[in-house]
This record gives C-alpha cells, sequence and structure tokens, in this order.
C-alpha cells in the first residue's frame, strides 16, 4: 500500500508518517529534505524545485513498490490536485492500494507556535516552501478526489491520531 500523508507545514503529517512507518514498519519517503537538498546543491529557490522533489520522491518509491515490499509511507504537503494525483497514478502503475491521511490543524494559535518552531530550526529556503504551501492549498479535486482519506486534526495527541490512522488503514 501507499499511504500518502498531505498536509500544510506545521499540522503535524511528518510526526505521524514517522509514527506510522515505526508502527508498521514501513519506509518514510519525504519531500522535505529531498527538496532541502536540491536547494543547497545550488539551484535557485526561484526555480520548481518542490515539483522536482516530487519527481525524485517517485523516483524513489516506484521501486519500493514495484519490489513487493509492504509498501511505503510518503511525507508530503500534496496541496494541489496534481501533486495528489500523482500518487494516484503510481499506485495505479503498481496495482497497489492507496490511501490519503491529510492532517490540518484546527487551533490557528497551536498551528502558527509550530511554524514559528519550524522557522527557528529550519534554513531560510525552507521557511519559503512554508509559505509557498500555505498560499497554493487546494480543494480535493481530480483523481485524488475519489481515493480513500481520512481527515484528522492535529490538536489530538499522537497516539490517537496513530490509532485512527492504523484503522482506517487496516480497514
Amino acid at each position: 500500500m501507499l499511504i500518502a500523508m498531505a498536509g500544510l507545514p506545521g499540522s503535524g503529517k511528518s510526526t505521524l508518517a514517522a509514527a506510522i512507518g515505526a508502527e508498521l514498519r514501513l519506509p518514510v519517503v519525504s519531500v522535505d529534505p529531498i527538496e532541502a537538498a536540491i536547494l543547497r546543491a545550488g539551484i535557485d529557490a526561484g526555480q520548481p524545485t518542490g515539483l522536482a522533489a516530487y519527481l525524485v520522491a517517485e523516483a524513489a518509491v516506484e521501486p519500493i513498490l514495484a519490489s513487493g515490499g509492504l509498501g511505503v509511507v510518503l511525507d508530503a504537503v500534496n496541496a494541489v490536485g496534481p501533486a495528489r494525483d500523482q500518487w494516484v497514478g503510481l499506485a495505479e502503475r503498481q496495482g497497489r492500494g492507496l490511501r490519503f491521511l491529510e492532517v490540518h490543524c484546527s487551533d490557528p494559535d497551536l498551528h502558527r507556535e509550530r511554524l514559528e518552531a519550524r522557522r527557528r530550526l529550519s534554513p531560510p529556503a525552507a521557511v519559503h516552501a512554508v509559505e509557498e504551501s500555505l498560499d497554493e492549498w487546494a480543494e480535493w479535486d481530480g483523481a485524488a478526489a475519489g481515493a480513500p482519506r481520512l481527515r484528522l486534526d492535529s490538536v489530538h495527541p499522537l497516539p490517537v491520531l496513530l490509532e485512527q490512522s492504523l484503522a482506517f488503514l487496516r480497514a
């Protein structure tokens, strides 16, 4: 199965992705460090580094799925339809199930706190990516609109989110 995370930066999706990966013993492929590596390589932040990072992540995930492994957790913002549809296409090509876990934070103060903490820990390029994601979030449409999706509110403790996610993934 391909488990594709979705949600704004600071929503808690990477924390949940890591917990799911650990619980299910699945690799986690995260777009953020890929994009950071592209930027460290000297590619200008004005270039489509986000698109490049998603394509690299797809190139990393596909052979894992093709090898017959149990699955992969894909950690990405997936803010727009084409990004989400990319994972639908990958799952279809590999004959694998796909589940989206959309993480949001309903408490604006908590979300802002998380973003501020992230800004303190991240290089300026990562902050740029956070701000870009906030501006680009789109409603679910396209092929991904029909894929199974669970929306989780990260104001709840991680053990609760993990339990809800695992129940959805195992159903």
